[in-house]
């Protein structure tokens, strides 16, 4: 049978800050073929270490609101003052290439994703091992006050009350386990009937022969 070309996928990762999903994404964009992660565009300041493109899209306060009036953006969303959002363009022409594309984003950004590409979504939520567990890894991210602390405390239990939005809900215990898991999730979602776009002509071929 001749192979059958794919329509690429977009996988959103989601979890509260701390649970570890920025490293589990980027040992999956190092260990899968055929899986980018997405490019955010930002107003917040580019750090020494980042790189204009593969980072992020480092834009003024103006520039970001011009793409947003323009309708650019499947998703945005204010944090700590910063503007964040994820271009249509960036991950439209991705998956129409067959190319899966990884989301980082919170469960509103989710919501916002998948009205605009309803079954192209696959949703992944992270939880920590424990909530003490989490209160440590935040306690050092905000060691500098006790307020931030909280406040960082109260958006991770926020974040973990809609874990039932979410299709696969997995526990991050090991990294290494969790990273098999998610890439299980996303060879299986690669087969579905729906993402093989030339299967009828190849079905119509098959019944030729």
């Amino acid at each position: 049978m001749s192979y059958i070309s794919n329509k690429g996928l977009v996988i959103i990762i989601s979890s509260p800050s701390g649970a570890g999903k920025t490293t589990i994404c980027k040992k999956i964009i190092d260990e899968v073929d055929g899986i980018e992660l997405s490019v955010s565009v930002t107003t917040r300041k580019k750090r020494k270490d980042e790189i204009e493109g593969k980072h992020y899209f480092f834009k003024k306060d103006y520039e970001f609101r011009k793409l947003l009036n323009e309708n650019k953006f499947l998703e945005y969303a204010n944090v700590y003052g910063k503007l964040y959002g994820t271009l249509k363009n960036e991950v439209v022409t991705k998956i129409q290439d067959g190319i899966d594309v990884i989301v980082d984003v919170d469960w509103q950004g989710t919501r916002q994703i998948e009205k605009h590409l309803p079954k192209d979504v696959v949703k992944v939520f992270i939880l920590p091992p424990s909530m003490k567990e989490l209160e440590t890894r935040l306690g050092k991210r905000a060691s500098e006050n006790k307020e931030n602390f909280v406040k960082r405390m109260s958006e991770a239990k926020k974040e973990i009350s809609h874990f039932d939005e979410y299709d696969f809900v997995l526990i991050n215990n090991n990294i290494k386990t969790i990273v098999d898991q998610i890439k299980s999730i996303l060879y299986s979602e690669r087969l579905r009937r729906n993402r093989q776009v030339s299967l009828k002509k190849t079905i119509l071929k098959l019944l030729e022969d």
